[in-house]
Protein backbone atom coordinates (compact mmCIF):
# COMPACT_ATOMS: atom_id res chain seq x y z
CA UNK A 1 0.00 0.00 0.00
CA UNK A 2 1.14 3.56 -0.58
CA UNK A 3 0.82 4.77 2.49
CA UNK A 4 2.66 4.38 6.14
CA UNK A 5 -0.70 3.60 7.65
CA UNK A 6 -0.97 -0.20 8.28
CA UNK A 7 -5.00 -0.84 7.29
CA UNK A 8 -7.03 -3.61 7.97
CA UNK A 9 -10.95 -3.59 6.81
CA UNK A 10 -14.16 -5.00 8.01
CA UNK A 11 -16.45 -5.61 5.70
CA UNK A 12 -20.12 -5.75 6.93
CA UNK A 13 -21.82 -8.39 5.20
CA UNK A 14 -24.32 -10.36 7.69
CA UNK A 15 -27.59 -7.97 7.35
CA UNK A 16 -30.43 -9.83 6.19
CA UNK A 17 -31.49 -7.70 3.61
CA UNK A 18 -35.16 -8.11 4.33
CA UNK A 19 -35.84 -4.35 1.78
CA UNK A 20 -34.48 -6.20 -0.96
CA UNK A 21 -36.81 -9.25 -0.72
CA UNK A 22 -37.38 -11.19 -2.66
CA UNK A 23 -33.36 -11.34 -4.28
CA UNK A 24 -32.42 -11.98 -1.07
CA UNK A 25 -34.34 -14.96 -0.31
CA UNK A 26 -31.83 -17.10 -2.03
CA UNK A 27 -28.99 -14.89 -1.51
CA UNK A 28 -27.41 -12.28 1.11
CA UNK A 29 -27.74 -8.63 0.00
CA UNK A 30 -23.83 -8.60 -0.76
CA UNK A 31 -23.59 -10.88 -3.30
CA UNK A 32 -26.54 -8.94 -5.16
CA UNK A 33 -25.21 -8.04 -8.68
CA UNK A 34 -24.52 -5.40 -10.54
CA UNK A 35 -22.90 -5.51 -14.23
CA UNK A 36 -22.75 -9.07 -13.26
CA UNK A 37 -20.33 -8.21 -10.29
CA UNK A 38 -21.44 -9.11 -6.71
CA UNK A 39 -21.34 -6.04 -4.44
CA UNK A 40 -18.53 -8.21 -2.40
CA UNK A 41 -16.74 -8.79 -5.40
CA UNK A 42 -16.18 -4.68 -5.79
CA UNK A 43 -15.02 -4.04 -2.32
CA UNK A 44 -12.26 -7.03 -2.71
CA UNK A 45 -10.89 -5.55 -6.09
CA UNK A 46 -10.77 -2.18 -4.47
CA UNK A 47 -9.07 -3.37 -1.44
CA UNK A 48 -6.68 -5.32 -3.43
CA UNK A 49 -6.04 -2.61 -6.02
CA UNK A 50 -4.96 -0.49 -3.29
CA UNK A 51 -2.49 -3.08 -1.56
CA UNK A 52 -4.74 -4.28 1.00
CA UNK A 53 -3.32 -7.60 1.93
CA UNK A 54 -6.30 -10.89 1.53
CA UNK A 55 -5.39 -12.01 5.25
CA UNK A 56 -6.03 -7.95 6.35
CA UNK A 57 -9.58 -8.28 5.66
CA UNK A 58 -12.57 -9.72 7.80
CA UNK A 59 -15.73 -10.24 6.75
CA UNK A 60 -18.73 -11.22 9.29
CA UNK A 61 -21.50 -13.60 7.90
CA UNK A 62 -24.81 -14.57 8.60
CA UNK A 63 -27.50 -14.99 5.85
CA UNK A 64 -27.08 -17.40 3.37
CA UNK A 65 -23.42 -17.19 4.67
CA UNK A 66 -22.70 -20.81 2.71
CA UNK A 67 -22.90 -18.65 -0.68
CA UNK A 68 -20.58 -15.92 0.40
CA UNK A 69 -18.08 -18.84 1.19
CA UNK A 70 -18.57 -20.20 -1.93
CA UNK A 71 -17.47 -16.97 -3.97
CA UNK A 72 -14.92 -16.22 -1.76
CA UNK A 73 -13.36 -19.98 -2.72
CA UNK A 74 -14.71 -19.50 -6.28
CA UNK A 75 -13.06 -15.52 -6.65
CA UNK A 76 -9.41 -15.04 -7.03
CA UNK A 77 -9.59 -11.92 -4.41
CA UNK A 78 -11.59 -13.98 -2.02
CA UNK A 79 -8.82 -16.44 -1.05
CA UNK A 80 -6.89 -15.65 1.80
CA UNK A 81 -10.03 -13.28 3.18
CA UNK A 82 -11.20 -14.45 7.22
CA UNK A 83 -14.42 -14.98 7.60
CA UNK A 84 -16.92 -14.68 11.22
CA UNK A 85 -20.00 -16.29 11.43
CA UNK A 86 -22.55 -14.58 13.26
CA UNK A 87 -25.15 -16.59 15.15
CA UNK A 88 -26.85 -13.52 16.36
CA UNK A 89 -26.30 -10.65 14.86
CA UNK A 90 -24.03 -8.00 17.41
CA UNK A 91 -25.31 -4.62 14.88
CA UNK A 92 -22.74 -2.74 13.06
CA UNK A 93 -20.60 -1.57 16.02
CA UNK A 94 -21.06 -4.60 17.91
CA UNK A 95 -19.30 -6.94 14.81
CA UNK A 96 -16.43 -4.43 14.93
CA UNK A 97 -16.52 -4.97 19.09
CA UNK A 98 -16.19 -8.89 18.96
CA UNK A 99 -13.51 -8.92 16.32
CA UNK A 100 -11.39 -5.89 18.33
CA UNK A 101 -8.23 -8.30 19.17
CA UNK A 102 -7.90 -8.92 14.96
CA UNK A 103 -8.26 -4.66 14.44
CA UNK A 104 -6.02 -4.03 17.81
CA UNK A 105 -3.28 -6.44 17.48
CA UNK A 106 0.20 -4.13 16.99
CA UNK A 107 2.60 -4.09 14.15
CA UNK A 108 6.10 -3.10 15.71
CA UNK A 109 4.08 -1.14 17.95
CA UNK A 110 1.83 0.61 15.49
CA UNK A 111 -1.90 -0.46 16.03
CA UNK A 112 -3.31 -0.48 12.58
CA UNK A 113 -6.33 1.84 10.95
CA UNK A 114 -9.56 0.17 10.97
CA UNK A 115 -11.53 0.71 7.05
CA UNK A 116 -15.05 0.21 8.20
CA UNK A 117 -17.41 -0.86 5.07
CA UNK A 118 -21.09 -1.52 4.60
CA UNK A 119 -20.50 -3.84 2.19
CA UNK A 120 -23.98 -3.92 0.72
CA UNK A 121 -22.70 0.00 -0.43
CA UNK A 122 -21.77 0.29 -4.08
CA UNK A 123 -18.59 2.79 -4.45
CA UNK A 124 -16.17 4.10 -6.13
CA UNK A 125 -13.90 6.15 -5.13
CA UNK A 126 -9.52 6.25 -4.42
CA UNK A 127 -8.88 4.39 -1.53
CA UNK A 128 -5.54 5.91 -1.69
CA UNK A 129 -7.15 9.55 -1.46
CA UNK A 130 -9.36 8.59 1.42
CA UNK A 131 -5.80 6.99 3.56
CA UNK A 132 -4.27 10.19 2.75
CA UNK A 133 -7.50 12.35 4.07
CA UNK A 134 -7.76 10.67 7.10
CA UNK A 135 -3.73 10.70 7.65
CA UNK A 136 -3.63 14.42 7.48
CA UNK A 137 -6.85 14.96 9.75
CA UNK A 138 -6.80 17.25 12.74
CA UNK A 139 -5.24 16.57 15.65
CA UNK A 140 -8.65 16.05 17.27
CA UNK A 141 -10.50 13.88 15.22
CA UNK A 142 -10.10 9.95 15.19
CA UNK A 143 -12.47 8.88 12.85
CA UNK A 144 -13.12 9.88 8.55
CA UNK A 145 -16.59 9.18 7.46
CA UNK A 146 -17.28 8.96 3.49
CA UNK A 147 -20.04 11.29 2.38
CA UNK A 148 -21.65 11.85 -0.74
CA UNK A 149 -24.80 14.02 -1.86
CA UNK A 150 -28.07 11.51 -1.76
CA UNK A 151 -31.10 11.72 -3.53
CA UNK A 152 -33.23 10.23 -0.55
CA UNK A 153 -32.09 12.30 2.49
CA UNK A 154 -34.94 11.22 4.69
CA UNK A 155 -33.30 8.05 4.26
CA UNK A 156 -29.60 8.00 5.48
CA UNK A 157 -27.71 10.56 8.19
CA UNK A 158 -27.66 13.80 7.22
CA UNK A 159 -24.19 15.83 8.71
CA UNK A 160 -23.38 19.19 8.99
CA UNK A 161 -20.02 20.56 9.30
CA UNK A 162 -17.98 23.49 10.43
CA UNK A 163 -15.41 25.03 8.32
CA UNK A 164 -12.79 22.67 8.73
CA UNK A 165 -15.35 19.71 7.26
CA UNK A 166 -15.46 17.92 10.74
CA UNK A 167 -19.18 16.86 11.75
CA UNK A 168 -20.41 19.35 14.07
CA UNK A 169 -24.49 17.50 13.61
CA UNK A 170 -25.97 14.30 12.87
CA UNK A 171 -29.35 13.55 11.52
CA UNK A 172 -30.07 9.74 11.60
CA UNK A 173 -33.08 8.88 8.80
CA UNK A 174 -35.41 11.89 9.80
CA UNK A 175 -38.08 13.18 7.79
CA UNK A 176 -37.14 17.09 6.76
CA UNK A 177 -33.34 16.22 7.36
CA UNK A 178 -31.05 19.79 6.82
CA UNK A 179 -29.33 19.52 3.69
CA UNK A 180 -28.34 16.67 1.06
CA UNK A 181 -24.99 15.71 2.84
CA UNK A 182 -25.09 12.19 3.61
CA UNK A 183 -23.24 9.76 5.83
CA UNK A 184 -22.00 6.92 3.17
CA UNK A 185 -21.22 4.16 5.55
CA UNK A 186 -17.36 3.91 4.82
CA UNK A 187 -14.79 5.26 7.71
CA UNK A 188 -11.32 5.08 8.71
CA UNK A 189 -11.01 4.60 11.97
CA UNK A 190 -8.11 5.01 14.67
CA UNK A 191 -7.84 2.31 17.29
CA UNK A 192 -8.98 4.11 20.19
CA UNK A 193 -12.82 4.04 18.63
CA UNK A 194 -12.45 0.33 19.31
CA UNK A 195 -11.86 1.33 23.58
CA UNK A 196 -14.50 3.60 23.30
CA UNK A 197 -16.69 0.50 22.22
CA UNK A 198 -15.56 -1.60 24.56
CA UNK A 199 -16.51 1.19 27.47
CA UNK A 200 -19.98 0.80 26.49
CA UNK A 201 -20.00 -2.33 28.09
CA UNK A 202 -22.84 -4.23 25.98
CA UNK A 203 -22.20 -6.28 23.00
CA UNK A 204 -25.06 -4.76 20.34
CA UNK A 205 -24.01 -1.47 18.86
CA UNK A 206 -25.41 0.07 16.46
CA UNK A 207 -22.53 2.57 15.12
CA UNK A 208 -24.88 5.42 13.96
CA UNK A 209 -26.52 5.62 17.05
CA UNK A 210 -24.38 5.04 19.50
CA UNK A 211 -21.06 5.81 18.51
CA UNK A 212 -21.18 8.55 16.01
CA UNK A 213 -23.10 11.21 18.27
CA UNK A 214 -20.31 10.49 20.83
CA UNK A 215 -17.62 11.21 18.35
CA UNK A 216 -19.47 14.99 16.75
CA UNK A 217 -16.25 17.03 16.71
CA UNK A 218 -14.02 14.16 16.29
CA UNK A 219 -15.48 12.99 13.00
CA UNK A 220 -14.37 14.74 9.46
CA UNK A 221 -15.64 13.87 5.63
CA UNK A 222 -13.63 12.73 3.13
CA UNK A 223 -16.04 13.63 -0.14
CA UNK A 224 -16.96 10.78 -2.58
CA UNK A 225 -17.72 13.09 -5.44
CA UNK A 226 -17.23 9.80 -8.08
CA UNK A 227 -20.15 7.15 -7.15
CA UNK A 228 -21.96 6.39 -3.84
CA UNK A 229 -24.81 3.83 -3.15
CA UNK A 230 -26.77 2.76 -0.72
CA UNK A 231 -28.35 -0.49 -1.81
CA UNK A 232 -31.25 -0.61 0.11
CA UNK A 233 -34.26 -1.18 -1.64
CA UNK A 234 -35.01 -2.67 -4.99
CA UNK A 235 -35.52 0.87 -6.55
CA UNK A 236 -32.27 1.72 -5.91
CA UNK A 237 -31.02 -1.26 -6.73
CA UNK A 238 -32.49 -0.73 -10.13
CA UNK A 239 -31.20 3.12 -10.26
CA UNK A 240 -27.72 1.50 -9.57
CA UNK A 241 -27.72 -0.72 -12.50
CA UNK A 242 -29.07 2.03 -14.27
CA UNK A 243 -26.28 4.78 -13.52
CA UNK A 244 -22.82 2.09 -12.32
CA UNK A 245 -20.33 3.80 -14.87
CA UNK A 246 -19.95 0.90 -17.43
CA UNK A 247 -16.65 1.27 -18.00
CA UNK A 248 -15.71 -0.01 -14.35
CA UNK A 249 -13.85 -2.81 -15.52
CA UNK A 250 -10.37 -4.68 -15.05
CA UNK A 251 -9.35 -2.52 -18.21
CA UNK A 252 -10.35 0.89 -16.95
CA UNK A 253 -9.91 1.88 -13.01
CA UNK A 254 -9.62 5.33 -11.42
CA UNK A 255 -6.10 6.35 -10.82
CA UNK A 256 -5.65 5.03 -6.93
Amino acid sequence: MNSALHVKALLLAAGLGTRLRPITNTIPKCLVTIDDRPLLGYWLELLSEAGVAAGDVLINLHHHADAVWKFLSEDPLGRGVRTVYETELLGTGGTLLANADFFTSAANGVRPTVLFVHADNLSLFSLHDFIERHRARPASVEITMMTFRTDAPQTCGIVELDERDVVQKFHEKQANPPGNLANGAVYLLEASVLDFLKSLGKNFIDFSLDVIPAYLGRIQIFQNDIYHRDIGNLDSLEIARRTFPPVYNKFHRISI
